[in-house]
């Protein structure tokens, strides 16, 4: 058994210590809102934060963060989440949406360590992150939005 906190809440999750966390938060929590990609950690579609850093869940195991906070898409919150949020329903940044959460998570960590990004530190911090729909300019613009509304 391995006990980890998702968004605040206590899980006494029984499962083989290396099923991914992924599955963990999808299959056994039933929180869907983190999505499979690639299953590599390649992609980003999975990223959710393990004791406050982005993480990909399909390649981290449960065993390995026993006891750990995590947060997912669902449970994130907070002025910069809200403004990236609203960003990104306003612009449009996403196409089809599947890989959204996980861009979301990275643009949010990224604001909130780097209220002024450059353009150079959005394509460092959002690289891990791919969109099968290549809305990256609208990503950029949304981050480049976020941070503007922040300022103010």
């Amino acid at each position: 058994m391995v006990n980890i906190k998702i968004n605040g809440v206590e899980h006494a999750i029984e499962a083989e210590a290396d099923m991914p966390l992924l599955w963990a938060i999808r299959d056994l929590v039933g929180l869907t809102g983190t999505k499979f990609g690639c299953g590599m950690a390649q992609c980003g579609a999975c990223t959710v934060y393990v004791d406050g850093s982005p993480t990909r869940s399909c390649q981290t195991f449960i065993g390995d963060i026993d006891g750990a906070e995590v947060t997912t898409i669902e449970g994130l919150k907070g002025k910069v989440t809200e403004t990236v949020q609203s960003v990104w329903a306003e612009l449009d940044v996403p196409q089809c949406g599947y890989c959204q959460s996980g861009q979301i998570m990275s643009a949010t960590d990224l604001l909130a360590s780097n209220p002024k990004p450059t353009d150079t530190d959005i394509d460092a911090a959002m690289s891990g992150n791919l969109c099968r729909c290549a809305t990256y300019h609208r990503i950029r613009a949304g981050i480049h939005e976020a941070a503007k509304r922040l300022e103010a």
